[in-house]
């Protein structure tokens, strides 16, 4: 196994599943009709995402999946932030059955990715559908898969605080990074987090205290990008589960503390052929190909439009653009740019044939934002977009470069409000990812924009009460 300067980039290990539990998955091709019984489960979680990322589940008694699976779980669409209309059919969750696992917390219940149909056709709307099209795609034109690793942050809060305080109130340091016992003083939810992602076959590697008081990280391997999404829309609501046990409950929420660094879901990005990723290598700068830098130059010309999908929360813009916080760093991108091994740019290359997109937070929608970013890069790739030089540069002292990459580069967005008029505007980008998705979260996120702008801060009436 071959790790890069952080450990996120690790080269795939054909035994790294070796802490796999077999015993919970199907044999291969095995239907849910002989899968389920044998693994002895009593029930079945058929779930999807919606289009803010929210994981939605059917609980299916065993002895009914696979009749319940052949259709799908019905439900009603407008109820779980579809763009539709309580008129409109019922929309049916139709499981990837080879994906089924048992959770090895919960060893009745199995858990399915699903896909939506509504009227017997495929529905446009359905963000994981976006991802495995955009893969399909990818494999067609240009005989690739992309691999990805998504790091995902999140703080852990007192269970029984009404106040979202942290669960550790010893955990106070300036510069709490890697620190061992605030990390240790949470040993019993962590390993058990762990253990069941090794059981999964994750290939969990390492587990760390990260930059804000109670802010922690678990990373696992790379994989497929839908094999990685799948597991980031599990994981989320897994590490809640399990964190109820433990009296803890993790936030994924952007940035839930204003003096400390908020929760990013950093992409570690690699595309494969034949088993091997020497496409992304070559002679450019910082050892790349041309394919990687057209990439990264698409993901340039996009990322004012892309962050929609990215940082995609009213919260998410008080995480990027941020003042330094209480360790010194926000650690989250504030321009437009990229670099070599530099933590201060909106894209990394800590060490070809890999790159490290660090705008995303730990709110997005993993299939959703991973079909936007494939849509982004391959735009470049077709359109040959030149990225410029890297910025080598610490970006959060050299305020003075801002201008001349904003000139070149545009901006990122202020708002969430921006973010989604430069979505709209972006019709390469949105016809790439597909125009019917993009157009029903585009409507669904400003309906919560216009919620929020409804609502009355206690700023508002500190600041503007006596005028």
């Amino acid at each position: 196994m071959k790790r890069g300067s952080d450990g996120a980039g690790l080269i795939s290990d054909p035994k790294r599943a070796k802490g796999a539990n077999l015993a919970l998955r199907p044999k291969k091709g095995e239907p849910m009709s002989e899968s389920v019984p044998r693994l002895g489960v009593k029930n079945v979680l058929f779930s999807w995402t919606d289009l803010f990322g929210n994981m939605r589940s059917k609980l299916v008694p065993a002895l009914r999946a696979a009749e319940i699976a052949e259709d799908g779980a019905g439900f009603a669409g407008m109820a779980a932030h579809q763009d539709m209309e309580p008129s409109d059919p019922c929309v049916l969750a139709k499981p990837d059955e080879d994906k089924l696992v048992v959770l090895p917390w919960r060893k009745d219940v199995a858990w399915v990715p699903c896909e939506l149909t509504c009227s017997g056709k495929p529905l446009q709307q359905c963000s994981r559908r976006a991802l495995r099209t955009a893969m399909e795609k990818c494999q067609a034109t240009h005989g690739l898969e992309m691999k990805t690793g998504i790091e995902l942050e999140f703080h852990l809060l007192d269970i029984e605080s009404a106040n979202h305080k942290l669960s550790d109130a010893g955990d106070t340091a300036a510069k709490p990074c890697y620190a061992v016992a605030p990390l240790m003083r949470q040993y019993s939810f962590i390993a058990e987090l762990v253990d069941s992602m090794e059981q999964m076959g994750w290939g969990p590697y390492q587990a760390d205290h990260e930059d804000a008081c109670g802010q922690f990280e678990i990373n696992f391997d790379f994989d497929n990008a839908l094999e990685t999404a799948d597991r980031c829309a599990l994981y989320k609501w897994m590490a809640k589960d399990i964190g109820r046990k433990h009296g803890v409950k993790p936030t994924f929420m952007p940035k839930p503390f204003a003096n400390l660094s908020g929760n990013s879901a950093h992409v570690h990005c690699s595309f494969w052929k034949d088993g091997s990723d020497k496409v992304m290598s070559g002679d450019g700068h910082k050892g790349l190909s041309d394919f990687a830098i057209n990439f990264i130059g698409g993901l340039i010309k996009h990322a004012p439009g892309f962050a929609a999908l990215t940082n995609p929360t009213v919260n998410s813009y008080k995480r990027i653009n941020s003042a330094p916080t209480l360790s010194g760093a926000s650690w989250s991108p504030n321009t437009i740019s990229w670099t070599g091994n530099n933590r201060t740019h909106m894209i990394r290359v800590p060490d070809a044939p890999r790159f490290e997109l660090r705008l995303a937070d730990a709110s997005a929608n993993p299939y959703l934002m991973q079909a936007g970013l494939l849509a982004a890069g391959l735009d470049g790739v077709a359109t040959k977009a030149d990225p410029g030089p890297p910025s080598d540069f610490n970006m959060y002292t050299n305020p003075q470069e801002r201008p001349k990459l904003v000139a070149r580069n545009g901006e990122l967005p202020l708002n969430l409000l921006d973010a989604l008029r430069n979505l709209q505007k972006d019709k390469e980008l949105t016809s790439a990812v597909g125009q019917e998705i993009c157009d029903a979260y585009f409507n669904v996120r400003m309906e919560q924009w216009n919620e929020y702008m409804r609502h009355m801060s206690s700023w508002e009436i500190e600041n503007t009460v006596d005028v």
